[in-house]
């Protein structure tokens, strides 16, 4: 199942289950960029906004059960470290059971859904009728995507990181060798994308029941009683609403961040885009030592020790200050480069270059906030997540009130930072809550 609660917190354990989540990220851009060179080589536009609007849309409506990943992986570590295994597999089955039932309704509602999510996007009826075969296509992977979210949380509380990894890696080099297979070689063009991805996914998550398979074998699953417990299935219940709350304002900060500085001139806009994707390298670098927080602090509390909790804490927000500082480090001496590697235009790369020390800045600022995410996603603490995002929520909007008329871009930029700030004090100073909850 894992290492042991009572097995040593080192360092070394830490990155082994840090590191496979930091290389199974780094995989996610390459497969978007294969995406695109793809249908970029039949030589038209349409076909590349088509895949990017249809990506976007089909990505947002999945990821509204994301939450599925992170409310599994706390409440499985927990069950882990007391020792209840019957549980833990009901977990599984659990979350399993969720991600199918939410795709397929996905599934039979697709016809409104895409209807509304086309006619919000920016985008000529061209674009949108590939988009919508695209769609169509997709929508069929709904069980298997939201069923691996759980999967995967359900890994990552059990330490097997690296079996995230594999199924990552299955997932991703499956869709870029069919990317080539049907694009540009029985030229089924954008449906030909649509079908890699949707046999990719099933693939993963056929790869991700077969690596839990263990927990199949005793009978377990066939306990209905157990799974669904009224009293567990209330607590999975809120403990996803709160992630789910607090997730859609997360995003509604980033895409508001977005939508104003679309308010700028174009380059300005671009450069927001550029820099922007400095922030999701941060992410994905930093993703790694919360999911180590989320498994080891979930398993302390589960068993009940706060020694074991305490180590975890500290342990784990070491290596994340780390990373967070060389973060900065790393975007300080290599930015520019960086920027002119992401664009070719001398317009966007003299304006990205007079932000960039705000995005120098954004680890620093935000390091904490990653790291506290995964600490009260492990211990369940999911309503101060929430209500802590409330807050820094607030005061990022105080902050663009004050900051945008005076200082423009400037003034984005700072509420951003302010914003990745006020989440990491607002979950720190209700941190001590966490070390009482075990008392």
């Amino acid at each position: 199942m894992s290492k042991s609660i009572s097995s040593s917190l080192t360092h070394k354990r830490i990155l082994y289950i840090a590191v496979p989540v930091v290389l199974s990220n780094a995989t996610v851009p390459i497969l978007g960029a294969v995406d695109t060179a793809v249908v970029g080589q039949l030589g038209q536009a349409v076909p590349i906004g088509a895949v990017g609007i249809g990506a976007i849309i089909i990505t947002s409506i999945f990821w509204l059960f994301g939450f599925l990943r992170m409310g599994t992986s706390g409440l499985t570590a927990q069950a882990i470290g007391a020792g209840d295994f019957a549980e833990t597999n009901a977990l599984l089955i659990r979350s399993i059971s969720i991600g199918f039932a939410a795709g397929l309704i996905f599934i039979i509602i697709q016809i409104p859904l895409f209807w509304g999510a086309l006619w919000l996007a920016p985008a000529s009826a061209e674009v949108k009728s590939l988009a919508s075969e695209y769609l169509h296509i997709r929508i069929y992977s709904g069980p298997a995507v939201i069923a691996l979210y759980g999967v995967t949380g359900w890994l990552i509380a059990s330490e097997r990181t690296r079996s995230v990894l594999v199924i990552q890696l299955l997932m991703n080099g499956l869709n870029i060798v069919l990317d080539l297979l049907f694009v540009l070689k029985l030229e089924l063009g954008v449906a030909g994308v649509a079908y890699a991805s949707l046999i990719a996914e099933w693939s993963g998550a056929v790869l991700g029941l077969w690596m839990t398979r263990q927990a199949f074998k005793n009978g377990s699953w066939k306990n209905w009683s157990q799974i669904l417990d009224r009293l567990r299935l209330r607590k999975m219940i809120i403990v996803n609403s709160d992630i789910l709350v607090r997730t859609i304002f997360l995003e509604t900060a980033f895409l508001s961040f977005m939508f104003l500085g679309s308010s700028f001139d174009d380059a300005t806009l671009a450069a927001n885009q550029v820099l922007i994707q400095f922030l999701h390298i941060t992410a994905y670098g930093m993703d790694g030592f919360a999911i180590a927080a989320e498994t080891l602090v979930g398993q302390a509390i589960g068993a009940r020790n706060l020694g074991n909790l305490r180590r975890s804490v500290v342990l784990t927000c070491q290596w994340g200050a780390i990373t967070a500082v060389f973060m900065s480090l790393f975007f300080a001496i290599f930015g520019s480069y960086i920027i002119n590697l992401m664009t070719t235009a001398t317009d966007v790369r003299f304006v990205a270059e007079q932000y960039l020390p705000w995005m120098i800045l954004a680890p620093l600022a935000g390091g904490a906030s990653w790291m506290f995410d995964g600490i009260f996603i492990g211990a369940t603490r999911t309503a101060d997540m929430r209500n802590m995002m409330l807050i820094s929520f607030g005061v990022y909007l105080f902050s663009l009130i004050i900051l945008l008329p005076s200082f423009g871009n400037h003034g984005l930029w700072v509420a951003l930072n302010v914003f990745l700030f006020a989440r990491g004090i607002t979950l720190w100073w209700k941190y001590p809550k966490v070390e009482l909850f075990m008392s």
